[in-house]
């Protein structure tokens, strides 16, 4: 049964991911912006939606290495899972804008969760306040720099002339289904997790982080079919830096996050770190400005070594 509630989640992530592809292309002619701005932020967002909600939940039922875990393992999915299979699937290239302000930003995210984390263990609500305001400038300064520099991109005829009322239905329906499937998807691994006697933290960083990762994943995927690659590598950056700023930022304003397992910091948060930088590390070499088959088999492979530690 709980083999069933992972297949019936997944399928509504696939379905969540497809529609927010569409309402994010035709939102992004709307609002006059670069499909890769629109991944940063709409997409980011609703694909972070999952990791929220598991976040949320976790810090109101006293839970934090859940929803600590959650993020950093699903930073970690986003760039080890996702874009390793997304490249294996289709080549990925690489804009400029990744190196300017994508990554930077990304990595800076990254970096202030390690000193908050290392420097107390806990993420009160002022770290909490910190992190949302800064996810808010984020938002602001990739907005006018898309508008100052906006150009036409090549996208699906279609979607030129959806009305308002398509777009907004679509963005209900892919929010529905990217939470009920996230729900499900993450209800049946956790169950399933727990009858092989795994550990909640293990649970967490592994199984969790990857059900809360999968609509990246089915957003990504269905990019690169569609070939719009801006949007596929903008929302897992968008996602990692969604992840930090608004998740663990929102939560603890809710709640204080206090960091009591200490493989969080010594192992966990390392990880992510070491995958934010080698991402940026296999788009420069050998290939410059293209992550393909053979990276990603490489993302895919030190992934994997990841989650063989976590249950170890």
């Amino acid at each position: 049964m709980n083999l069933l509630w992972m297949f019936i989640g997944f399928i509504l992530l696939v379905v969540g991911g497809e529609f927010i592809i569409r309402s994010s292309v035709a939102l992004s002619l709307k609002l006059n912006l670069s499909k890769l701005v629109i991944g940063m932020t709409v997409v980011a967002f609703a694909t972070s939606l999952p990791e929220l909600i598991v976040s949320i939940s976790a810090a109101i039922n006293d839970s934090p290495s859940i929803a600590i875990n959650n993020v950093i393992g699903s930073n970690i999915a986003n760039i080890g899972l996702v874009l390793g299979l997304t490249c294996i699937i289709g080549n990925m290239y690489v804009e400029k804008s990744f190196y300017r302000i994508d990554w930077p930003i990304m990595f800076i995210f990254s970096i202030i969760l390690y000193v908050i984390i290392a420097r107390d263990n806990i993420i009160d609500q002022y770290d909490g306040i910190v992190l949302f305001s800064l996810l808010i400038i984020f938002i602001i300064f990739i907005l006018r720099s898309s508008l100052k520099t906006y150009q036409q991109d090549s996208i699906d005829n279609n979607l030129i002339h959806s009305t308002n009322f398509k777009i907004i239905l679509w963005v209900i329906i892919a929010s529905l289904s990217l939470y009920y499937g996230a729900e499900w998807l993450v209800y049946g691994a956790i169950n399933f997790a727990e009858q092989i006697g795994v550990s909640e933290a293990v649970i967490t960083v592994s199984i969790v982080a990857i059900g809360t990762s999968i609509p990246e994943l089915a957003t990504s995927l269905l990019a690169i079919a569609k070939n719009e690659k801006g949007i596929s590598l903008g929302n897992l950056i968008g996602s990692n830096i969604f992840n930090i700023g608004s998740v663990l930022g929102i939560t603890s304003i809710i709640k204080p996050i206090v960091v009591d397992d200490t493989e969080i910091l010594s192992r966990d948060i390392i990880w992510m770190l070491v995958f934010a930088v080698l991402v940026l590390l296999i788009a420069i070499f050998p290939k410059k400005n293209v992550i393909g088959k053979i990276k990603g088999f490489f993302l895919l492979f030190l992934y994997s070594i990841f989650i063989l530690l976590a249950f170890a």
